[in-house]
């Protein structure tokens, strides 16, 4: 039997040895880190790419930046640093990662003043279209306080963001942002309260498609061919934004996080915001699809993230997206023809709710959009009842 001295002494050995092993093994087996992806590197400099994409028809190889190099899941753990000191894109791709090659989330994402829940909520069917469609997905309709509870914890890391949305003065100004928020962080897919999914997202992607090749699935709202559509939309083509999919960290959401996120900290600053009224008559600019049009256009073309070297040069603009009647690929984005995601317009070439490219249906009854918001369902219906004789013969 051990003597309670030899018992100290033996203990203190074999602690003495445990402890040489352990830092043995870990100076032969360092603990790995993610290494940076790309985009993060890059977002330090906002310059234009030395060189132009070649358009979508022509064929080019586009990979976003990421799916080469790191766009694997991190090994090791990721480790601990101070990310307040880096620009605010950055904070955001360190915050987020990007995994091209990630599944899409099993996530529905809504917002409204109320959830199905409340015996006033509006949109049952609408709302219920997207359950019955999606079983086994999370589907969640938040509140604006519920809202305001979960981007704080979700951007807890980037405080000029949570600072940008609670800020915002306008419902319409802070369901846009949302969606992208949201989406950027979880990633699945936003769609308006107004809108009944027709089809499941399984099939918004085609099969002839990998789905570990899209990370972006975007439909076109207005691809208006009259010679006066400035008249009605703001962009020639513009994507819209009621219904999105997307996988997380996506680099679209990225820039267009920190666009709306710059522009409103610069307003707030200035007292703009206070002005609600032009707020209201500008949303589509601010927040709305023709920031979004225009940031995805970026994205298209931007040697950050795109092969720019083989095809010929030229820009991705709307010449590649006019007409267009099936999905069409560019990079790591998915856009969906005009049917896809706005059928049922009769016009710009959409077609019914029954045919086999439509996926949604937009209803434009969400009642917290300002009237410059709800512009398909009110132009379709002025350019179609009241102003045929008026549009031009087309050549």
């Amino acid at each position: 039997m051990l003597s309670p001295r030899r018992a100290i002494v033996a203990a203190a050995f074999i602690l003495t040895v445990l402890f040489l092993l352990s830092r043995s093994h870990n100076a032969e087996t360092p603990i790995r880190t993610a290494k940076p992806a790309p985009a993060a590197q890059d977002s330090k400099t906002n310059a234009a790419p030395p060189n132009r994409p070649a358009p979508a028809a022509a064929g080019r190889p586009a990979a976003e930046a990421g799916a080469a190099a790191s766009n694997k899941s991190p090994s090791g753990q990721k480790p601990m640093m101070d990310i307040s000191k880096l620009p605010l894109r950055e904070q955001l791709a360190h915050q987020y990662p990007y995994v091209l090659e990630s599944k899409f989330p099993a996530y529905i994402w809504q917002t409204w003043k109320t959830t199905p829940a409340d015996e006033s909520f509006e949109f049952r069917e609408q709302e219920a279209s997207w359950t019955e469609l999606h079983p086994g997905f999370v589907h969640e309709v938040i509140t604006d306080d519920v809202a305001t509870a979960l981007l704080r914890l979700l951007y807890a890391g980037v405080p000029d963001v949570v600072e940008a949305y609670r800020a915002l003065p306008l419902p319409v100004l802070r369901a846009d942002f949302f969606r992208y928020l949201i989406l950027y962080a979880r990633g699945g897919i936003y769609t308006d309260i107004d809108t009944s999914a027709i089809r499941s997202a399984i099939e918004w992607v085609p099969d002839s498609v990998p789905r570990n090749s899209v990370g972006l699935v975007i439909g076109i709202e207005a691809d208006p061919d009259r010679e006066d559509w400035a008249k009605w939309y703001s962009r020639r083509i513009q994507f819209c934004q009621w219904t999105i999919q997307a996988k997380p960290g996506h680099p679209a959401l990225r820039e267009t996080i920190s666009r709306i996120t710059e522009e409103t900290l610069r307003r707030k600053r200035s007292g703009e915001l206070n002005d609600t009224a032009t707020l209201d008559r500008n949303v589509i600019e601010f927040t709305g699809p023709a920031v979004w049009t225009d940031t995805v256009f970026k994205y298209l073309n931007d040697g950050r993230f795109f092969n720019l070297e083989s095809g010929p040069a030229g820009t991705v603009d709307w010449r590649n997206f006019t007409g267009m009647e099936e999905p069409k690929k560019v990079g790591d984005v998915l856009v969906l023809p005009i049917t896809g995601f706005s059928p049922g317009v009769r016009q710009m070439g959409a077609k019914e709710y029954d045919d086999p490219q439509a996926m949604v249906k937009h209803d434009f009854e969400g009642t917290w959009k300002p009237e410059n918001e709800r512009h398909i369902g009110e132009i379709v219906e002025t350019v179609v009842t009241e102003k045929p004789k008026k549009e031009k013969p087309k050549a």
